[in-house]
């Protein structure tokens, strides 16, 4: 007897079907799988095997065959527990064998027949409805794939839904869920002094601009860069289904709530390359893709290895990361706003007569040997975060909130919604080609401005486009239709140089 049953595998935030394929045949008795799996999935024969005894069956004593198919692809992970473990008892006739017609089922199985979350969840609810067809998935995972719009069973225990199934307890439709939106604890009214930093930061925000701080230690970079989420508007729906997708395969979603808040990740600089762009045997997302449609802050970034920095190029350029492997290409989106900071020197005070080290300048051009020309010509505003005086510390509190300047970049980013809605982005910083000479028109002063400057830095075609991003974004800040010629120098005021991280020579 043939029974089937339908799971799925996972390819970047792409879903494949995968028929699962029980036979019984005469013979000695005997439970193998095909199908090239993985050792994850091999073990799913005992996993299987303990699963069943635990709700009181046995299996039979024929022959099994499980066929994982198509059998070229592979089949990595534990959610192929629950597709066998149904697909045997349709076999052993347990259950009805057109209940495979209808659902698409995941999930790892516990000794004792309980079912423990997988990864994915919500891709396979997705892909299931696109198929006209319910899943079947873990309880704890119910309430995110209840966005699908499918029919959703979430039992707790391989009996709970059998049960179910015969009709004996009946399983309750899991309710969507999001996450609760918290209030931001971190405040730019903390932050004393620092006004040209904070400018930067609602520039990078409006826009979605990468941003390099950079300053001696204490000087409040990691602090102000902690606060940029708190100007940051909300995940709109799509973007909220984009972030939530990817963290569905990789870290997972929190209670099976999509995501409402952008996404804030902070890698050490310890991390790899896999670790930070994604990979590993299994193709699994990484950072950069964890923080899609949020912000990716790297702390001491020439401290990170120079190969895990130069993977950071082709997906700032793109929004997106390609992982190469010998079965198969993955593809993870990653449009992140890069927030970096770092000291100027390995001592962290070049500039400073009383406490920079004896081999200035050369250890600040040792120190930043590993930033390379390529990737900082993708970095849109540096500004220098100098230290905070004792004088500027006994000041009294800013009077301008986080709430004020997350006002300010919500209505610029509404500009942006406004002006890119049938062009398929989302921020200034997407824009490119055509549609960026389009919406960054600038006036005579703007553009002689440009033009002149862009001769004297010697700024390269991308540098020269950024600009312009930079200044559209700022006069979406002050509500200006063309490009200023004061909208443009701002830009420019932050741009990069060939030597950004040189201190001036104290007065």
């Amino acid at each position: 007897m043939l029974t089937r049953f339908t799971t799925v595998a996972f390819q970047g935030i792409e879903v494949a079907p995968i028929d699962v394929q029980c036979q019984l045949g005469n013979g000695l008795p005997a439970f193998t799988l095909v199908g090239l799996a993985d050792k994850a999935v091999t073990e799913s024969r005992e996993r299987v095997r303990a699963a069943l005894a635990a709700i009181g069956l046995s299996l039979p004593p024929k022959r099994i065959t499980i066929n994982l198919a198509p059998a070229d692809r592979q089949k990595e992970g534990s959610h192929y527990d629950l597709p066998i473990a149904l697909a045997l008892l349709c076999a052993i006739e347990v259950l009805p064998a057109t209940l495979g017609e209808r659902y698409v089922a995941m999930g790892e199985l516990a000794l004792d027949g309980a079912l423990a979350p997988v990864g994915g969840a919500l891709a396979a609810a997705i892909a299931a409805h696109g198929m006209d067809r319910g899943l079947i998935c873990p309880e704890a995972q119910g309430p995110e794939a209840a966005w699908s719009g499918a029919e959703i069973l979430a039992p707790a225990s391989l009996l709970a839904l059998v049960n179910h199934v015969k009709g004996r307890q009946m399983l309750a439709r899991p309710t969507p869920l999001i996450a609760e939106e918290t209030a931001a604890a971190l405040d730019f009214a903390d932050v004393k002094g620092q006004e040209t930093a904070k400018r930067a930061l609602e520039l990078a925000a409006a826009g979605n601009h990468n941003l390099l701080l950079t300053g001696p230690p204490g000087s409040g970079k990691s602090m102000l860069a902690a606060r940029l989420p708190g100007i940051l508007p909300p995940l709109d729906p799509d973007e909220a289904l984009e972030a939530s997708l990817i963290h569905s395969l990789g870290d997972g979603l929190p209670q099976g709530r999509l995501l409402r808040q952008r996404p804030f990740r902070a890698p050490h600089h310890s991390a790899s390359a896999a670790a930070l762009v994604g990979g590993g045997r299994k193709g699994q997302p990484g950072e950069i893709s964890l923080a899609h449609r949020g912000v990716l802050f790297l702390d001491e970034l020439p401290e990170f290895g120079r190969q895990t920095l130069e993977a950071l190029r082709q997906p700032l350029e793109t929004g997106s990361v390609t992982i190469a492997r010998a079965q198969a290409h993955v593809t993870f989106p990653a449009r992140f706003l890069l927030a970096a900071a770092m000291n100027p020197c390995k001592c962290g005070y070049l500039g400073d007569p009383a406490r920079q080290c004896r081999r200035v300048p050369i250890c600040g051009a040792e120190y930043t040997a590993k930033l390379s020309g390529p990737l900082l010509d993708r970095i849109d505003l540096t500004v220098t975060v100098p230290p905070v005086s004792a004088s500027d510390l006994a000041l009294p509190p800013p009077a301008e909130r986080s709430a004020d300047i997350a006002a300010r970049v919500a209505a610029a980013r509404e500009r942006q919604r406004e002006r890119f809605h049938r062009h398929g982005i989302r921020c200034n910083a997407e824009a490119d080609g055509a549609l960026l000479t389009e919406i960054a028109k600038a006036d005579e002063g703007a553009s002689d401005l440009l033009r002149r400057a862009a001769e004297r830095m010697n700024l390269s075609a991308r540098a020269y486009h950024r600009v312009l991003r930079v200044a559209r974004t700022a006069a979406d800040l002050a509500g200006s239709g063309p490009i200023c010629r004061d909208h443009v120098a701002e830009a420019l005021a932050f741009r990069p140089t060939a030597t950004p991280f040189l201190a001036p020579e104290p007065a």
